[in-house]
């Protein structure tokens, strides 16, 4: 296995984690009736994306200490599959912005515009990582 596809299973679980620790954290408390307007979601969005950036870190370094890499720089299809895999994530940014700006003209609460926003990172991290995983199984599509 590549170093870069490491990275990719990596990146996979850990927004995976990170999502479901935010949604353990502020969950409950929707669920148990508290006004949205109520919920205490900024410092557990924060502690959730600030935690995903230092596990990945560690994380990398401790995957490369334990299975090492053969080289960590990447080749063609390194650099294919990483274009493709962001051409295909980014499209959940998109809606992530375009449903956070509908959001906004209807006056929503700023908690519902802050977990569309949040919740289509985390769909554009995973469909991001399940495409380059895929392409690095089945290869790059050639349109």
């Amino acid at each position: 296995m590549s170093y870069e596809e490491k990275g990719t299973w990596l990146y996979l679980v850990v927004a995976i984690a990170g999502y479901s620790f935010y949604l353990s954290w502020v969950l409950p408390e929707v669920l148990a009736g508290t006004p949205v307007a109520d919920v205490d979601y900024v410092a557990p969005m924060l502690w959730a994306i600030g935690g995903a950036i230092v596990v990945t870190i560690i994380g990398r370094i401790l995957v490369e200490i334990v299975f090492p890499s053969e080289s960590t720089k990447g080749d063609v299809r390194d650099r294919e599959i990483d274009r493709l895999g962001t051409r295909v994530g980014s499209s959940f940014i998109v809606i992530g912005a375009l449903g956070a700006l509908v959001l906004s003209m209807l006056e929503a609460d700023w908690f519902w515009i802050a977990n569309v926003i949040y919740l289509c990172f985390v769909l554009a991290a995973l469909l991001e990582s399940i495409t380059r995983l895929v392409a690095y199984r089945k290869g790059v599509p050639t349109w």
